[in-house]
Formats: structure tokens, sequence, C-alpha cells
């Protein structure tokens, strides 16, 4: 099963913000990024991803879940636009900021270490179980 990081403003849409949400979970919408879309259109139902902020904070703060699997995005009229839905599952313990991540070199090559404006980016299960434990899980 494949995993996931999905980037958002913390003072626009927050991990707060998402758990409030609850088993409905919410569209992560506008994206605006083929890349980004394409990741999406790859994604399962039940595959997971760390929720991240960025600008702010710049730290991954929780584990969310794909519960809708790529549909139109209800943003905009454009066809070319999916978009997934996805619900909070738990928060990370202790958040994983960028510069940790920066740090740590099992994680050299992930995407959000290279490439930290995709918004919704792959992370390989290897990535997955040092960010997992890096956070406390």
């Amino acid at each position: 099963m494949a995993h996931w990081l999905f980037k958002s403003e913390p003072d626009s849409w927050g991990w707060d913000a998402q758990v409030a949400r609850g088993e409905t979970g919410e569209q992560w919408d506008g994206v605006r990024n083929y890349q980004a879309r394409n990741n999406m259109r790859a994604m399962k139902l039940g595959e997971r991803g760390f929720f991240y902020h960025s600008n702010q904070g710049k730290e991954i703060v929780g584990i969310v879940e794909v519960c809708a699997e790529a549909h139109p995005d209800s943003t905009t009229d454009d066809p070319r636009w999916d978009c997934v839905d996805i619900k909070a599952v738990k928060p990370l313990p202790r958040p994983v900021s960028l510069d940790d991540c920066k740090a740590e070199p099992r994680l050299k090559d992930m995407v959000l270490v290279n490439n930290s404006r995709l918004s919704v980016q792959p992370v390989t299960d290897d990535e997955w179980k040092i960010v997992c434990e890096m956070g406390g899980l």
C-alpha cells in the first residue's frame, strides 16, 4: 500500500480543522499542479499519508487516510483537476519538522527534502517507517 504526504498552510486549513471533519473527512481541493494531481489520481481507498503544516511550523503533525478516491474537484469547473477526500487518523506524538527530515541521512531522497514545494507527494515505505519512528509512533 502506498503512502503520501499532504501539505497545507495551517492558517487556511490546519490539523485541527482536518480532525474536526471526523469520519466524513474533507476533499483535498484546490490543487493546481499536474504532478500533485497525478499523485492523487494514483491513490487508493485506505492508503495513509502524513499531514504537513507548510509555511508556519514546517512540520508533519498527523496521519490521514484516503476516504474517497480521485473525483472532480468541486472548486473548479475545469475537468483537468481532481482531488481525493482524506480523514484524520491520529496526531504524531512529536511533530517532525522539515529540518528534522533534512538532518536524518536516511531521508536524503525523500521528496519533502528535495522538492518541498510539491503539495501532494509520495512517501516510500522506508521513509514512512522512519518518520513515524521520529514522531513517536
